[in-house]
């Protein structure tokens, strides 16, 4: 693809993103919402493999219905209460649409299922921008409808995130995929303090697009896509192959990393309003996603494949690790400390 493409694609992903998460009318921000969706396309199709083209055909198609459904959704606001403003979304069948449709944009349970497909037909950096990105303007939209937003409804497709996002990467062999299923899990945390502590939620994007990066970036320096070519890579570069251990431990929310902090914080907050039982019932589920990462860690660091692999054993590459990996795995292994000044922010 020529750089001048890339620029462009680039530059209308931001274009989009700055629409949506900067209006208040919901014309404005089902047209960022489209902006972003045409932009991704081509990047997603690029390598004009038969997967890379099903994979584009599969997202285009589920991001037009959840487009439909927010248009339709503001539209049936508008024609009950008169009102545009994103904000003012009170009448209870946009309320359960807008719902659908945002849970289709994120691919929150039980609209997650293109997920998965399309991260797996994408290039890494691709797969990046789709996990992190391009789920930054749906986010802002359910931060700003929270409060109207059924809130029993929200924490039930929440668990059920959670679940199914540990559950179904358990026996995959595919990086992207697990990376895709992790995705799911984690918008479950997400989702389930959003309607209690809206900022929080915020926090555990941020922090989860960090410790993403890191780990997309790291594959993409190594090219590695399935587990038993991870398994050879130490070989390759093993600092990298250690700082993709801890960013892994650090998705996974393990003490004293950065994933813990919000993880530690959500179930805290749930604790507070009285779920202690939802907030027992997400940590226990999110030891079913604990074990890929355990899984991806161990194949990275640890172990060479019993058996003769199909490629070749490489030597060290003399290429660089960027310096943005190293500033990314850094922030995503280290940012614990700061817990003490999170309340002063949320």
């Amino acid at each position: 693809m020529a750089p001048q493409a890339k620029l462009i694609f680039a530059f209308s992903l931001l274009l989009g993103t700055t629409i949506t998460i900067s209006s208040n009318h919901w014309i404005m921000a089902w047209a960022g919402l489209e902006i972003n969706t045409l932009a991704i396309l081509p990047l997603i199709s690029k390598s004009h493999h038969p997967r890379a083209i099903e994979a584009a055909t599969k997202y285009f198609l589920t991001q037009a219905a959840a487009s439909a459904l927010v248009l339709f959704s503001s539209m049936t606001n508008a024609w009950h209460t008169g009102q545009w403003d994103i904000t003012q979304l009170t009448h209870p069948t946009s309320c359960l649409i807008l719902t659908s449709a945002i849970a289709m944009k994120l691919g929150l349970a039980p609209f997650h299922f293109w997920f998965p497909e399309v991260l797996q037909g994408s290039p890494l950096i691709t797969g990046l921008l789709l996990s992190t990105a391009m789920k930054f303007p749906p986010i802002t939209l359910l931060f700003m409808t929270a409060p109207s937003l059924d809130q029993t409804l929200l924490v039930c497709m929440a668990i059920l995130s959670t679940a199914l996002g540990g559950w179904m990467g358990l026996n995959q062999t595919q990086i992207r995929k697990i990376l895709a299923f992790s995705s799911i899990s984690h918008l479950g945390w997400m989702v389930i303090v959003i309607s209690y502590n809206p900022k929080l939620t915020l926090l555990n994007f941020y922090l989860y697009a960090l410790m993403t990066a890191t780990v997309f970036l790291a594959l993409s320096s190594i090219k590695t896509l399935k587990l038993s070519t991870l398994m050879t890579t130490w070989t390759k570069t093993p600092a990298l192959s250690a700082m993709l251990l801890l960013a892994l431990l650090s998705l996974a929310g393990l003490p004293p990393l950065t994933g813990f902090l919000p993880k530690w914080l959500i179930i805290q907050e749930l604790t507070k309003q009285d779920m202690a039982a939802a907030a027992i019932m997400i940590s226990l589920l999110s030891l079913l996603s604990l074990f890929f990462y355990l899984r991806l860690a161990y194949c990275a660091t640890i172990t060479l494949p019993p058996h003769t692999t199909n490629h070749m054993k490489q030597w060290r590459t003399n290429s660089p690790t960027s310096t943005i990996v190293a500033v990314l795995a850094i922030t995503s292994t280290a940012l614990l400390p700061i817990s003490p000044i999170i309340p002063t922010i949320t």
